[in-house]
């Protein structure tokens, strides 16, 4: 029902001429000004282009403003920094405030016609991450597509909160809605078709995903989507009062409360007088979107539920295994079994431990951390992305897949674990190349069959498969009774 006014944008939409006739396609013009990236014989790559103006004195805090013109070339041979963060899974601290660019990377040479455009969203868990880290040369040049990566603000600066701040706990998620509208008036400069833009992302993308097919504000910015591991409906335990699960969304007014004296901050204006170090501090402190907000009127998963959406063709999916990255970092040290049936109780509660504890049973191994990673991949991942699929499934095409290549690369720096298997993340080598992975040439097999499918789907909606679930694996590429094996039916049944 949202995408009625997709034709309206279309139409307002500014059309950017193409760079000169008879150059290399190393300068385009966008509409701020020039560009000039890197070419090769197979691809284009062009980096750090703003979309949005610095997000800094007055601008912190402030939905993104337009960014100024410039009159000569911008270098645009190097990618776009890292928005400040903390350093995490591997990833160094950035305390750059000035973030918001993007970076483009096309197949070398001209089309016949546009080519399809994806926009990737970083994951992260909406604090860490960047768009610099995904190189995106296998899809763009095997799907003879345009793919924009994205940067937006993160942590304390792109999702803080503040009694009467207006855009409160939704920056971030307004980022990258500036940058699909850069999108849109600048894809036809790249040789990209604005009408056909799908955004894909994983975790934190993946649920940013979610949000932008629930916010009236990107009605019209995209014409597909793609979910990796982050369903609207992902929970995530406290981890210590048992039984609790949340979802990564709060109410505008829990979001501002937790803003309200931050730092000893009586306002605004003196907490956008501290230095980004000091807001680091606190960083960690602001990573869950706020509903009940211009950009997110309702509750993704109310909208979800009810089809409040941007109707859209939509492939959601996740890992067989996701939660087997977070276990050794929640637990260090091995889990007795013996142990077991307790730290379930402090999870889940007491009565509802003893039946999962039933239907999951130690392997003896003397070590239960994988048992309990099951348990919350099935309860936390697996069983709100086949929800997803279903509820979508009511108002628009949707397909699913499942990767499950039990032995895929790490590319964390991850502790001592029995098994990591295809764990949270894990399906990311198979998209894009990761510098230190050698892919086997059994994997090199899933990841061309993906980079098809994922192209396939961003030219047409369908990703070339007819099951519901399609599992991607060394050898096993085919169909599967996703929630069978995840036992959904048994997680319906007693929560």
């Amino acid at each position: 029902m949202l995408t009625a006014v997709l034709a309206a944008v279309m139409a307002c939409a500014v059309v950017v001429a193409p760079a000169a006739a008879g150059g290399d396609g190393a300068v385009v013009r966008t509409d701020k000004g020039a560009v000039k990236g890197t070419v090769t014989d197979t691809y284009r790559t062009f980096g750090n282009i703003p979309f949005a103006a610095p997000p800094v004195g007055g601008n912190r805090w402030r939905d993104p403003q337009p960014v100024t013109p410039w009159r000569d070339v911008r270098d645009a041979t190097t990618p776009a920094p890292m928005c400040a963060q903390n350093s995490q899974l591997g990833l160094p601290a950035s305390d750059v405030e000035d973030c918001l660019y993007l970076n483009v990377t096309t197949p070398a040479g001209t089309s016949a016609k546009p080519r399809p455009v994806m926009v990737w969203i970083h994951g992260g868990g909406f604090t860490a991450g960047a768009a610099s880290q995904y190189d995106a040369r296998w899809l763009a040049t095997k799907n003879d597509a345009v793919i924009v990566t994205v940067n937006y603000r993160l942590g304390v600066f792109g999702f803080f909160g503040h009694p009467g701040l207006a855009g409160s706990g939704t920056f971030g998620l307004a980022d990258q809605q500036a940058a699909l509208k850069w999108v849109q008036r600048n894809a036809r400069a790249f040789g990209g078709d604005p009408r056909n833009v799908t955004i894909f992302g994983e975790s934190a993308g993946g649920l940013s995903v979610c949000a932008q097919l629930a916010s009236p504000r990107a009605a019209g910015l995209f014409a597909k989507a793609i979910i990796q591991s982050g369903p609207c409906g992902l929970t995530s335990p406290s981890l210590t009062t048992p039984g609790e699960f949340t979802t990564l969304w709060r109410p505008r007014a829990q979001v501002e409360k937790a803003g309200a004296g931050v730092l000893g901050c009586a306002d605004v204006a003196c907490l956008r007088a501290q230095p980004v170090e000091k807001l680091l501090t606190v960083h960690e402190q602001f990573s869950y979107p706020a509903f009940d907000t211009a950009v997110l009127p309702i509750d993704p998963v109310v909208a979800q539920r009810t089809g409040r959406m941007n109707r859209v063709p939509t492939l959601v999916g996740t890992t067989h295994d996701e939660m087997t990255l977070f276990a050794p970092l929640f637990w260090p040290e091995p889990v007795p079994e013996t142990a077991y049936l307790g730290q379930l109780t402090a999870l889940l509660g007491a009565g509802v431990a003893e039946k999962v504890a039933a239907r999951y049973p130690v392997d003896g191994d003397g070590d239960a951390r994988s048992e309990i990673a099951r348990v919350l991949t099935d309860k936390s991942w697996s069983c709100p992305s086949q929800l997803a699929r279903r509820e979508l499934g009511r108002h628009a095409r949707v397909s699913g897949y499942e990767f499950a290549d039990q032995d895929a690369p790490l590319i964390f720096p991850l502790p001592p674990f029995p098994d990591y298997q295809a764990y949270h993340g894990s399906e990311l080598v198979m998209l894009f190349e990761f510098p230190g992975v050698t892919l086997s040439p059994a994997q090199r097999a899933v990841s061309d069959y993906m980079i098809a499918a994922w192209g396939r789907f961003a030219r047409t909606g369908d990703p070339g498969w007819r099951a519901p679930v399609q599992s991607l694996a060394p050898g096993t590429i085919g169909g599967t009774d996703f929630a069978r094996d995840h036992r959904c039916g048994f997680w319906s049944s007693i929560l």
